[in-house]
């Protein structure tokens, strides 16, 4: 099992569930997030007055699944996320030891 966590523009999630419920992935966890990598924030005018934004906002999504899912969420999510602007996000994969779901008990494979 493994998770993956995508950090993506916001206006693109939509975009990013529908390919991923297109492949069958049946369970999002999403958290708005702030943070910056190369793109290093931007400037902002506002009432005449220009300010730095540092931390840009975003959103991670993180999606537990089975080890032969990987390459088909790995190419829905950079194929519904790109821009091809800088800032388009990251795709992190980790291995997932264990899952149990609290209502029922299951584990493992059947908890996804």
């Amino acid at each position: 099992m493994k998770i993956v966590t995508a950090i993506i523009k916001p206006f693109k999630l939509d975009d990013v569930r529908e390919a991923l419920a297109e492949i069958g992935v049946q369970g999002i966890t999403l958290t708005e997030v702030r943070g910056f990598g190369r793109q290093k924030g931007h400037t902002e005018l506002y009432r005449g007055a220009e300010y730095a934004v540092d931390f840009l906002p975003k959103v991670k999504l993180e999606i537990a699944i089975m080890d032969d899912q990987q390459d088909a969420v790995v190419e829905a999510i950079t194929g519904a996320a790109h821009t091809g602007k800088i800032g388009d996000g990251k795709i992190f994969i980790t291995n997932l030891e264990q899952i149990i779901r609290i209502r029922t008990s299951e584990q493992g494979v059947e908890a996804i």
